[in-house]
């Protein structure tokens, strides 16, 4: 897949504006067409087998990446989150898989984030949690990506093992003009206080929206 798929890495920056990892966002450099944006490939991947493929070539992209940055002073901390698709979850080699690219490119595995959306962990509740404490107990980070968009995170929210909540950037693109955003986005950082839980707002494009959430005290992608 890697022949035409790239990854590229977005920032992700802590209240004090230091970065402390990135994103791994996939793009297709298509030779006649140029970038094809994700919404018009990953939906038609998601359909077949091909996002299986595509899903651990971008693990292991990652886990190469991470590899690499270890050896310098400057980046040996940073993390990679990687989105995982319901399909490629449920597979029932995925946690050893991750184990084997952790253990061939000798990665530290706090430093490999998954991103869960509710659609992974609407398929079966018992399973999910079992495979994600696995995940958790070889050290993998794990966050339920898109948060406060779906009908079930809340119900769910008590159950699983999570480590970060992240914050969908429908919230975050209007918090500075829209009074019922910036409500939502207090809301949902007191919930995962209360739960314990890291959090991160996708989606900061602003110098406006910048200075609220460095006053919320939240990590953000940038």
């Amino acid at each position: 897949p890697g022949k035409q798929l790239h990854l590229y890495y977005q920032a992700q920056i802590d209240n004090n504006h230091k970065t402390i990892g990135a994103e791994a966002l996939l793009r297709w450099v298509h030779p006649v067409r140029g970038f094809v944006p994700p919404g018009q490939f990953i939906p038609i991947a998601e359909d077949s087998s091909l996002i299986l493929d595509i899903g651990k070539w971008v693990i292991e992209t990652a886990c190469r990446q991470l590899s690499l940055w270890s050896k310098n002073q400057k980046t040996k901390n940073l993390t990679i989150a990687v989105n995982v698709s319901a399909k490629q979850f449920m597979l029932s080699d995925f946690v050893r898989n991750i184990a084997i690219f952790l253990d061939l490119y000798d990665v530290e595995p706090a430093l490999l984030k998954l991103e869960l959306t509710e659609s992974v962990i609407m398929s079966d509740i018992t399973l999910v949690i079992a495979k994600m404490k696995d995940l958790r107990n070889l050290g993998v980070r794990l966050s339920l990506d898109d948060f406060g968009t779906g009908y079930s995170s809340l119900s769910y929210l008590k159950q699983l093992p999570l480590d970060q909540l992240k914050i969908d950037q429908s919230f975050v693109r209007d918090i500075v003009s829209d009074p019922n955003d910036a409500v939502m986005v207090h809301t949902i950082i007191n919930m995962a206080q209360n739960f314990h839980l890291d959090i991160i707002a996708e989606g900061v494009e602003t110098q406006e929206q910048l200075s609220l959430m460095k006053k919320l005290k939240m990590k953000y992608d940038i």
